[in-house]
């Protein structure tokens, strides 16, 4: 084992400012929107339906952020973390629809229907099809992802790594709803794609290796011709990030803990290196990583966030594999996401030679719900 595969694993760096004025007005806004499309707003419902109603709404306000802290903070409650996450997907996708139903509601009122007319119909559509969305979403996150191909040419590539096939998996977050019948169906995916490398981009798992093992069991039967590498992901760095290299090692793969491999194949050499995840690296990380590479030689980095890719610009990196943003998950939480990456999803151009392919992720965090971002196990051809 090298020098930088043994150094120190970094925590992530969090935020010590306070926060609980900012997490109180978001969830008072995001659980009262819909309360009031729904009930507040001129729909003259029965007195006992807004009492109902209304009593549920707060008591999903209060219990939310008690069971994210029970089931995602130190405690790592995973009934806590279930119920939490339901909580969080139903009321995410109530607030937008809500918000886009107060449109239809200008539009009745345009057209001279009145109250209480009105706003049932607009609370109606906004349950209706926030429920079909809800259920269409958990079949999403819960199948085995579609394969999607993607054709990448390198410039500096040799004939003898022409065709060489780059398999992707990334931010599996093995978690609270235990899927291990859900991982053994990805892996036989993945090894019918006959690849050559298997990359793992991070954000493993939710948890410990002591919680998550049976589920990242599957794993170990993971079948590439030259070699399976992994990197950690922002979730790793929460405090597992040593024994999940450890543990990924075990399972034989090969850790880019801050370092590369070289590949070969037909006369032809690849560089694949990896780093930490942006929330843990530091700038010598990416000097670690590539020390003593060939210049002339093509280089595929693995990196978690497409945000790191700054860095791949500056050290002409060919093409950085990530993920990190799953697309988005449950619309339109994608607008945000680009506020902070510079991909959401999807193959791009960054300079003159790098390239960043964003993966929206082979699993799902938190709520069981993929809404107009599907997950994916991708296929990337190398072509000169």
């Amino acid at each position: 084992m090298s020098d930088n595969e043994t150094a120190q694993v970094l925590p992530a760096r969090r935020s010590r400012r306070p926060r609980g004025l900012t997490i109180a007005a978001v969830l008072i806004v995001l659980f009262g929107v819909p309360w009031w499309t729904l009930v507040g707003a001129g729909t003259q419902w029965p007195g006992v339906v807004v009492v109902a109603a209304t009593i549920l709404f707060i008591n999903g306000l209060l219990a939310l952020p008690l069971l994210m802290y029970l089931g995602h903070g130190r405690r790592s409650r995973d009934w806590a973390a279930r119920i939490g996450d339901a909580i969080l997907g139903v009321i995410w996708v109530l607030f937008t629809w809500a918000l886009l139903g107060n449109l239809l509601r200008l539009a009745l009122a345009i057209g001279g229907i009145a109250d209480p007319l009105r706003s049932r119909i607009v609370a109606v559509a906004v349950i209706t099809v926030s429920l079909a969305l809800m259920l269409w979403g958990c079949i999403e996150a819960m199948r085995v992802p579609r394969i999607k191909f993607v054709t990448v040419t390198i410039g500096r590539l040799a004939r003898g790594l022409h065709g060489v096939r780059l398999v992707l998996l990334t931010d599996t977050h093995f978690g609270p709803i235990n899927r291990t019948r859900w991982s053994t169906a990805v892996v036989a995916a993945v090894n019918a794609l006959d690849a050559d490398i298997v990359c793992h981009t991070g954000d493993i798992a939710d948890g410990s290796v002591v919680k998550r093992r049976q589920q990242a069991a599957a794993l170990a039967n993971v079948r590439a011709k030259h070699a399976k590498v992994y990197v950690l992901g922002n979730h790793e760095h929460f405090g597992w990030a040593q024994t999940w290299l450890e543990h990924m090692r075990r399972l034989g793969w090969e850790p880019l803990h801050n370092r590369h491999m070289v590949v070969h194949r037909d006369g032809a050499a690849l560089v694949v290196a990896g780093v930490d995840d942006a929330t843990a690296v530091a700038p010598s990380h990416y000097a670690a990583a590539l020390a003593g590479v060939d210049p002339n030689q093509p280089v595929v980095l693995l990196a978690h966030q497409p945000k790191q890719i700054d860095a791949a610009i500056e050290l002409d990196i060919d093409l950085q594999l990530s993920g990190h943003t799953h697309g988005g998950q449950i619309w339109p939480f994608h607008l945000l996401v680009r506020l902070v990456q510079p991909s959401l999803h999807g193959l791009t151009r960054h300079g003159e030679r790098t390239q960043l392919y964003t993966s929206r992720g082979t699993g799902f965090w938190g709520p069981p719900l993929r809404i107009f971002a599907p997950s994916e196990i991708t296929v990337l051809t190398l072509n000169g």
